[in-house]
């Protein structure tokens, strides 16, 4: 009997040892419990895409080479496609189950400048434009590694346009002269600047225009990276850099692991959010470095019933990540009907981001968003707000509408409530916090708990919020504040009015 119990015991160890993943030291003292990331495996077998006739000068284009063993690879039951040190050209990469595109040390990716090989064959859309691919992307796949430690580097110059403001007043006049000895095609931006489009580049550069107008051009830039309706993704150590728009875009994603990766885009980039899940269940963000030209990193849960329909974004765990020059640290929004819950962000520092924690959406965009959890963050140097709730945000492309313009209002409004801000340090931001909800679902339930404002210049506006729970805080110097069609909103002990 005795014998029995003990052999029961060992293979109860040795189950339990089995079941344990590689993330779960990140897991540690964890305010609440969360769904935990599981490991990705891939099949040992390898090739080489030197093998498929690629070649590394950077002016080969390599496209056929790259999707070629990626295929075959998977049609063998998977692995790990290499890429070994070197310059190769490509355009749009589809990704398929079973396969880890690994980048060797030394390696980099670089999109081609061929914006036709983009062009998705598809029907054109209402305004005239076309669908066009990331230059990674695959949809409805098993298991996908893009690992290593090389680049992956878009070429984003190419397609983004510039607003000549950008750079004026953040003192990078070079860049708009830059752009300005490609040709392309200029536009009033305002009265006193103009915006430049990537459109009638000069014709010995080669760079195609692939719409009638840079407007319809404009909406037709491509990701770097997308990869849709995906169980077990896995993005670690690499660098991708200069994306036509957004860099890392997981959508519909269930397991995602997103470790030790940099994301570098120049802070005037036109939409450059660095990382985008939207609609993932179960995803942990760790040891990451962020510049972008927009957002940082942004939680996104899909626009009106598709996003319900998607399901919530959940169980994320994002910690000792870095963000430097981004217009948000961390992001929810806009658009998130599909909601929020269960998101933990701990360990990390915001560098001279716009804002620390920006949380932004507006009617027909937004969904119920809670049990969020920020604590140990450090933030430096912010230009605007520290933490930043906003229920009227309106998303304007450039030289375009905003996205509430047209938007259905009647329902799918932002809901913020339940969040906790603890042990947090904010030294230098221009302002502590910016919270302005909507009249008749006003911003409620958040606590700052030990969060500390040292230089700031400005204090708290705060408009239609009720249960705002300030304890153990301390701003200095101390600021008045701004309290408008708000209650319940206490500061260590005593109401604010």
């Amino acid at each position: 009997m005795k014998k029995v119990l003990l052999s029961a015991l060992l293979l109860g160890a040795v189950l339990s040892l089995s079941a344990q993943s590689k993330y779960d030291h990140y897991y540690v003292n964890l305010p609440i419990e969360i769904e935990r990331v599981q490991e990705v495996k891939f099949p040992a077998t390898s090739v080489n895409i030197a093998q498929y006739g690629a070649v590394p000068d950077g002016k080969t284009d390599c496209t056929e080479a790259f999707n070629k063993a990626i295929k075959e690879l998977s049609n063998q039951g998977g692995g790990h496609v290499i890429v070994p040190r070197g310059v190769w050209k490509t355009g749009p990469i589809q990704m398929r189950s079973n396969i880890d595109l690994h980048l060797s040390k030394g390696a980099t990716i670089l999109g081609s400048e061929n914006k036709e090989l983009y062009v998705q064959k598809n029907d054109n859309l209402r305004d005239g434009s076309k669908k066009c691919h990331a230059l990674i992307y695959g949809s409805k796949l098993e298991n996908v590694g893009i690992t290593g430690k090389g680049v992956i580097d878009g070429q984003g110059f190419i397609w983004r346009p510039i607003k000549e403001k950008k750079l004026v007043r953040g003192g990078a006049q070079e860049f708009w002269d830059e752009a300005l000895s490609l040709g392309g095609t200029l536009k009033q931006d305002d009265k006193t600047y103009r915006l430049w489009y990537p459109f009638n580049l000069k014709p010995e550069l080669g760079i195609p225009n692939i719409a009638a107008t840079p407007e319809i051009q404009e909406k037709m830039r491509p990701h770097l990276v997308n990869i849709t309706d995906t169980k077990n993704l896995v993005v670690e150590g690499v660098t991708l850099r200069n994306s036509p728009k957004f860099h890392l875009v997981p959508t519909r994603i269930q397991n995602l692991i997103i470790e030790n990766v940099t994301i570098d885009c120049p802070w005037w980039a036109q939409n450059g959010d660095a990382m985008d899940p939207g609609n993932v269940q179960v995803a942990l963000i760790a040891g990451c470095h962020v510049s972008a030209g927009d957002d940082g990193i942004c939680m996104k849960g899909g626009v009106g019933e598709k996003g319900v329909e998607a399901g919530p974004q959940r169980d994320f765990l994002i910690t000792n990540d870095t963000v430097y020059r981004a217009h948000g640290g961390f992001v929810i929004g806009s658009e998130f009907c599909g909601g929020m819950v269960r998101l933990i962000v701990k360990d990390c520092m915001f560098d001279g981001t716009d804002i620390g924690c920006r949380f932004k959406s507006a009617p027909g965009r937004g969904g119920v968003c809670q049990d969020i959890y920020c604590y140990n963050i450090t933030m430096k140097d912010i230009r605007e707000a520290a933490f930043l709730f906003q229920s009227g945000y309106a998303d304007r492309s450039a030289g375009g509408r905003g996205a509430t313009d047209t938007d259905d209002k009647s329902k799918f409004y932002p809901e913020w409530s339940n969040f906790t801000f603890r042990n947090i340090t904010s030294v230098n931001a221009k302002k502590a916090v910016d919270m302005v909800g909507l009249k008749g679902l006003p911003v409620h339930t958040i606590l700052f708990d030990g969060v500390n404002w040292y230089g700031t210049r400005e204090g708290m506006t705060i408009e239609f919020a009720e249960d705002i729970q300030f304890k153990n805080c301390i701003m200095t110097p101390q600021k008045e504040h701004s309290i408008k069609h708000a209650k319940g909103i206490i500061w260590n002990g005593q109401p604010l009015e």
